[in-house]
């Protein structure tokens, strides 16, 4: 059976590769549950200064959550759906050490959301961005709703109200992107950058990276939903016909229920 995630140490640099091409690498329970668990490993490992995720393949970063395995498990009751949240510490800011985003293709709904969690996004020239969990009868509850801690009011309300997508030079002009090379220069730029933050001081970076994330958010528990929103719109009818509009490749009818 093949690895959904890959990890490989280039010196003092961890690099994690979401490896699902099948699915355009998106977030099953297994690839979340291994990344979360890698995540948690690398931020107790001295050897560990920073880390880099990236997709396999050159055709996605992250396609965001796995809407047929939510599917599934939403109608089974499958303890699963715990899994889907796994991620959250890391997408809170819990992660303590400097993370790269190498975004090799587009990055959607929850695999923006993987984004906007690192620190620092080198993107291929084809890559793309996008909250699209509105058309899926969703809401970005895994960060998207603190996109205005990042850009102004007006671009996040647009990019998280329509769901459209960006490419990689509109990214950058907004100021979500770092750097944007071509495609086959993105690792060796994703590697470069991480590997000139992993040579200071690894206490410093720490500690810098918390200061400059809490100023950032001012109050970093405000943008973050409260179990009433999650209850209401993941538990919710539409919630269900938007996973199962897009299993099944067909517009959702929406009932607003």
């Amino acid at each position: 059976m093949t690895d959904v995630l890959l990890n490989e140490r280039v010196d003092h640099v961890l690099v994690l590769t979401l490896n699902r091409l099948e699915a355009r690498n998106a977030l099953s329970p297994a690839l979340i549950n291994a990344l979360s668990d890698s995540l948690r490993e690398a931020a107790d490992d001295d050897g560990v200064r920073a880390v880099v995720i990236t997709g396999a393949g050159d055709k996605a970063f992250c396609a965001g959550m796995d809407l047929r395995a939510f599917s599934e498990a939403r109608e089974g009751g499958s303890a699963d759906m715990g899994s889907f949240n796994a991620l959250m510490w890391f997408n809170k800011g819990g992660f303590p050490k400097p993370v790269v985003a190498a975004v090799n293709g587009p990055a959607v709904a929850g695999g923006f959301e993987l984004v906007l969690s690192c620190d620092l996004v080198v993107a291929a020239d084809h890559a793309r961005f996008g909250l699209a969990e509105v058309k899926r009868g969703l809401f970005a509850a895994g960060g998207g709703t603190t996109l205005s801690a990042r850009i102004p009011l007006t671009i996040a309300m647009e990019l998280c109200l329509t769901g459209d997508v960006i490419d990689a030079h509109r990214a950058k002009e907004i100021g979500l992107v770092n750097r944007v090379v071509r495609g086959d220069q993105l690792r060796d730029a994703a590697l470069e950058l991480a590997s000139k933050v992993a040579a200071n001081g690894p206490l410093a970076l720490q500690v810098t990276k918390r200061l400059l994330r809490e100023a950032a958010l001012v109050d970093p528990q405000r943008g973050w939903a409260g179990p009433d929103d999650i209850a209401l719109v993941f538990g919710s009818a539409d919630a269900a016909e938007g996973a199962k509009a897009f299993v099944e490749k067909r517009p959702p009818q929406w009932t607003g229920k």
